[in-house]
């Protein structure tokens, strides 16, 4: 009897599946062996495998599960996808933890707040991803103390903050504006990160005479932005080393 060839798409089932059922397309790029693969775009066909099987589904942007592992998984996340508010928590901590990676490849010192640090990138807390879970005394105590609020930091090396991001899934995004506000007088980035659907509705809140001094400092980044920023990363990372 003729054996049956080992696909593409059977070897990157199998990496899920030694990963625990998910992995970041990031972690995908790394785990599977294509040496042997007739490619020279490894991981653009990597990417077309995990968007066209039918073994595999997508969790968030970026992040591929098995399907014959599906329940093991969501449980694994904490995720029920009858309650909104469990899809919420997952989905706000995925973002941070993505963000805070891009922050660690960049050699940033990295930072969430105290009530952020249990929280789960995948399954490990957020406070064993960051480099810190002490805010820096980088300026007068008030100041400092409406920092420590803000969903992650990227600190430089002199321990000064380089960004400040806001994960708005579904929060009212004026909120994290009017704390950017406080933080303005630091030469730093302010980002929102949320939802492409919520472009319109941070354009609105930008348009206000109340945040003219900080219209042209905000940023807007959608998921997909920050989990490619992430893939990028990851790519760069891998090759290291090699011409």
């Amino acid at each position: 009897m003729r054996q049956q060839k080992y696909t593409q798409a059977q070897q990157v089932i199998d990496t899920l599946r030694t990963t625990g059922g998910y992995a970041t397309l990031g972690d995908l790029y790394h785990l599977v062996d294509t040496k042997s693969w007739a490619t020279k775009t490894p991981n653009e066909s990597i990417r077309r495998i995990v968007q066209q099987s039918n073994e595999i589904f997508k969790i968030q942007p970026g992040l591929w599960a098995l399907e014959e592992c599906r329940e093991e998984v969501m449980r694994k996340f904490d995720i029920c996808p009858k309650e909104e508010k469990s899809i919420e928590q997952f989905t706000h901590g995925y973002y941070q933890g993505l963000i805070i990676e891009i922050g660690n490849m960049k050699h940033y010192a990295t930072y969430v707040p105290a009530q952020d640090q249990n929280r789960k990138f995948l399954e490990k807390p957020l406070k064993d991803i960051c480099t810190t879970i002490h805010i820096p005394d980088f300026s007068y105590e008030n100041l400092t103390d409406r920092a420590r609020t803000v969903d992650v930091i990227w600190f430089n090396e002199r321990k000064m903050p380089n960004s400040f991001f806001e994960v708005e899934h579904s929060t009212d995004i004026q909120n994290s504006i009017t704390k950017f506000c406080d933080l303005q007088d630091f030469n730093s980035r302010f980002l929102i990160v949320a939802p492409q659907n919520r472009k319109e509705q941070f354009d609105k809140v930008m348009s206000r005479t109340a945040f003219k001094e900080v219209k042209e400092r905000v940023a807007f980044h959608s998921y997909e932005s920050i989990y490619k920023q992430y893939e990028l990363m990851c790519i760069a990372r891998a090759s290291e080393g090699f011409i």
